[in-house]
């Protein structure tokens, strides 16, 4: 059944995941060497700019009785990025293992957004609409990190 609450908690799951998003793709270009992997840059900025969007095309739907929620991070999230780190720094930044964590990463984000939807019918037309939109483009960049990473050395 429908309820603001039940609305703004799917949300907030889907924008604490794409929280992890943003705070994976910074910290895969942070592993990138700096010669090399341009076009990986390019692609993780514009997924970081991206994954800011949909947080902002979300976040009005979260307010429930006037009051914004705070959205506190992830513990999954951490554990992700901690091993990131961790695989890039005993890899030495290789391309390869860096786009198959980021894989992991949108993975997470493709499972997060498949459970909203599952959990959308009854919710507004707008905000199914967004969580659609916001799926098809994850599903796209999870299809295009996986195509890369096929393609890596």
């Amino acid at each position: 059944m429908y309820t603001d609450t039940v609305a703004a908690g799917i949300l907030i799951d889907l924008i604490q995941i794409n929280n992890d998003r943003i705070e994976g793709y910074t910290l895969a270009l942070e592993n990138l060497k700096s010669n090399r992997d341009n076009d990986l840059r390019s692609l993780f900025e514009g997924y970081i700019q991206e994954t800011i969007l949909f947080n902002s095309e979300l976040a009005p739907f979260t307010v429930v009785d006037g009051e914004t929620p705070i959205v506190p991070p992830r513990i999954s999230g951490k554990l992700h990025r901690f091993w990131l780190d961790l695989k890039a720094t005993l890899s030495g930044h290789d391309r390869k293992q860096i786009l198959e964590e980021c894989e992991r990463g949108e993975d997470a984000s493709k499972k997060a957004y498949e459970r909203a939807l599952k959990e959308a019918p009854d919710l507004p037309i707008a905000i199914v609409t967004i969580i659609r939109n916001h799926a098809e483009k994850q599903k796209k960049a999870h299809d295009q990190i996986r195509t890369l990473r096929d393609e890596a050395d």
